[in-house]
């Protein structure tokens, strides 16, 4: 499904960053799946941190990319924890964003930009009870700490203005939309439910509009 987004206007246009190397890497997900991606790194990103471009299938030619920003989750993206949806997010985008022709953002913003251990704090509080905001929130955090200012100077120094976005939040197409990216359309991820992530998934869904529809989700 997709949630056509009006034009956007840029309100702060951040710092121009510029691409520091260009690398092709062959991958290899854990179920088989392969693609080969350029990766890019970057100089003067906002934040100071090493986030990373992978521009996936014929994403040159695209004159409006499929764009996810895949804020990095050790737990789920190495380990394959089933507290989150985030690694069957991250090997679902690489397969659609190739075939589209996109890029895929790796954002070095762990646990919503709280750090992998004040992550694992939040998921000792979760296990008390609190949900995952209220779990951020007790810690002394946000609930969402993550700015998608990096992520949009990482797409202008690749000379991508307008995209689609691959993405259940709102949030990452309100602040690209802030930042200068124009969002045509939001386009939902699949919904990949388990017993471990149930409420984790109905937290998103209720306090933070995520598009997620759960109903029926296997």
């Amino acid at each position: 499904m997709t949630v056509t987004i009006g034009q956007a206007t840029a309100q702060v246009r951040p710092p121009a960053a510029r691409v520091r190397t260009r690398v092709t890497v062959p991958l290899e997900f854990p179920d088989g799946y392969h693609t080969t991606a350029e990766v890019f790194t970057f100089i003067g990103l906002a934040d100071g941190r090493e986030h990373l471009a992978l521009g996936l299938g014929d994403w040159r030619n695209a004159t409006n990319p499929l764009v996810r920003p895949h804020s990095e989750c050790l737990t789920g993206d190495v380990f394959g924890s089933q507290r989150c949806d985030c690694g069957p997010q991250l090997r679902e985008a690489a397969e659609r964003i190739t075939e589209a022709g996109g890029i895929l953002l790796y954002l070095r913003q762990e646990g919503r930009g709280i750090g992998l251990y004040a992550k694992l704090d939040a998921y000792a509080l979760q296990d008390t009870g609190l949900d995952t905001y209220q779990a951020n929130l007790a810690l002394g955090h946000g609930e969402d700490e993550r700015d998608y200012t990096a992520a949009a100077q990482m797409l202008h120094a690749l000379d991508v203005d307008r995209i689609r976005l691959l993405s259940n939040n709102p949030d990452k197409a309100g602040q690209l939309g802030d930042l200068g990216v124009e969002v045509t359309e939001q386009i939902r991820t699949g919904v990949h439910l388990s017993e471990a992530n149930a409420r984790y998934l109905a937290a998103k869904r209720d306090h933070t509009a995520h598009t997620l529809d759960l109903t029926g989700a296997a």
